[in-house]
């Protein structure tokens, strides 16, 4: 008798697991389903001079890509190629250039550390693994150049095994 009933309770509950994660992660009902204007012509808002609206941003991309070897039982595994952009404040373009050889010191002790907990073994694009990352990267960066960077960006991640 369980033998007949348990494909049954399990069909139906898969069904309802399905619905319930469905109705959860479905669009809102009250998010636009289009834009008038493509985001490209789209004009980002300004902040008034002097109001309290968020400060303008700028984007400094650093020179070359960072790389770092992945050791497995004391052996290069693999090397991982990073391309990081740092968001700035309004005119900090240039402090990020002339800093750069001392930011790139920090980021590359960020990465060799990450590396060696095991942070780019598997799925190393993960989410959570990647918060962690952009999270120490922006300390490692703020260490350097105060509250000037505001935040990391990871424009690559390339894993290249040898």
């Amino acid at each position: 008798m369980i033998r007949k009933l348990l494909p049954l309770i399990l069909g139906l509950l898969g069904l309802c697991l399905g619905a319930g994660g469905g109705y959860f992660l479905r669009a809102s009902r009250f998010a636009p389903i289009h834009d008038e204007q493509p985001i490209a012509q789209q004009a980002a808002p300004k902040a008034p001079h002097g109001s309290d609206a968020e400060p303008l941003k700028d984007y400094a991309k650093l020179a070359n890509p960072f790389i770092v070897p992945v050791l497995v039982k004391g052996r290069v595994s693999s090397l991982m190629v990073l391309s990081l952009s740092l968001e700035v404040s309004a005119g900090a373009t240039p402090v990020v250039d002339a800093a750069e050889p001392k930011l790139r010191d920090a980021i590359l002790q960020v990465l060799f550390d990450h590396a060696n907990f095991g942070g780019f073994d598997g799925s190393y694009t993960d989410a959570a693994n990647l918060v962690v990352l952009r999270a120490t990267l922006l300390e490692a960066a703020q260490s350097v150049l105060g509250e000037k960077v505001t935040d990391v960006l990871i424009t690559d991640i390339i894993r290249r095994n040898g």
